[in-house]
């Protein structure tokens, strides 16, 4: 296997990438991570696809191995849009999937809408296409967790108080429901905790996943996916954050689309049911 990885100059700074190869001649896929402010680190599971086609991940201005600017101007989807073509040229891709999971399936979404040219499929993996109808799901969900947990995030939002102790406490409960299951996560998780970029998150999504008040918050591409005329997946655990039923609306509103809910995993499939999610992945971009 091939590992090649550097630096792209793109708007704000460079960022990190790196490409897996089996030397197979066939369409790479790029993997959008999500966030924002994140890392392609808890994704680094899906370099197992590189036995079929070239992997190639990066890690978004502001977060990961990439630069971290302090212009706030920079936090925002239309110039995270202008990264990844700037990397699709650099990289000179002709062709190529895209695999964008959580924020990374709205900048997928954006991205194609504005580039379609030379996006083969697209796969949206726990999709956030509409911040509106995320922030109404999250309110369901909510009510589902312990009343003294709902009663706690509450308060603190009402009080502007989402940076103490007892939030992050109580928003872990919420995680627990319907981020990642799993009682024993992989160690490299742990290990990626310092790759996240809080400021960039807290500008664009807000305090936590439930609580949407930053720049994204109007955000809403539905009426838009009956334009997507390429195969295109949508997938999401049963318990996901990024509810089946939404995803299942998505999936109504775009031509050629398919649907695959792994039915023991919530926001992180990729972790909590690898080898299925691996599966599934694999089966959709061998049709292309």
């Amino acid at each position: 296997m091939l590992i090649r990885e550097g630096f792209i100059d793109v708007t704000g700074g460079k960022v990190w990438y790196q490409i897996h190869d089996n030397n197979t001649n066939t369409i790479p896929v790029i993997v959008l991570h999500g966030g924002p402010g994140s890392s392609h680190w808890s994704l680094q599971g899906l370099k197992s696809l590189a036995e079929d086609r070239p992997v190639i991940f990066y890690d978004q201005l502001g977060c990961g191995k990439s630069d971290r600017p302090t212009d706030p101007s920079l936090w925002n989807i239309d110039r995270f849009v202008e990264e990844l073509y700037q990397i699709k040229e650099a990289l000179q891709l002709q062709e190529f999937h895209i695999l964008g999971h959580s924020w990374g399936t709205t900048l997928a979404a954006a991205y194609y809408l504005s580039n379609p040219e030379g996006v083969e499929s697209v796969i949206f993996s726990s999709p956030c296409l509409s911040s509106p109808m995320w922030a109404k799901d999250q309110e369901r969900n909510r009510q589902e967790l312990p009343i003294e947990v709902q009663q706690t995030l509450r308060k603190c939002e009402e009080n502007g108080t989402t940076d103490s102790e007892e939030y992050k406490a109580a928003t872990k409960v919420f995680n627990k429901h319907f981020v990642c299951r799993l009682d024993q996560k992989p160690d490299f998780l742990k290990e990626g905790a310092h790759y996240r970029n809080p400021e960039v998150y807290n500008m664009m999504w807000g305090p936590s996943e439930f609580h949407v008040t930053g720049n994204l918050k109007n955000f809403d591409c539905t009426q838009q996916l009956k334009m997507f005329s390429i195969p295109t997946l949508y997938t999401c655990g049963r318990y996901d954050e990024a509810t089946p039923e939404s995803t299942n609306y998505f999936s109504s509103q775009t031509p050629n689309s398919k649907i695959h809910v792994f039915e023991n995993s919530a926001h992180m499939p990729y972790i909590e049911e690898p080898e299925e999610y691996l599966q599934v992945i694999r089966d959709f971009l061998s049709c292309m």
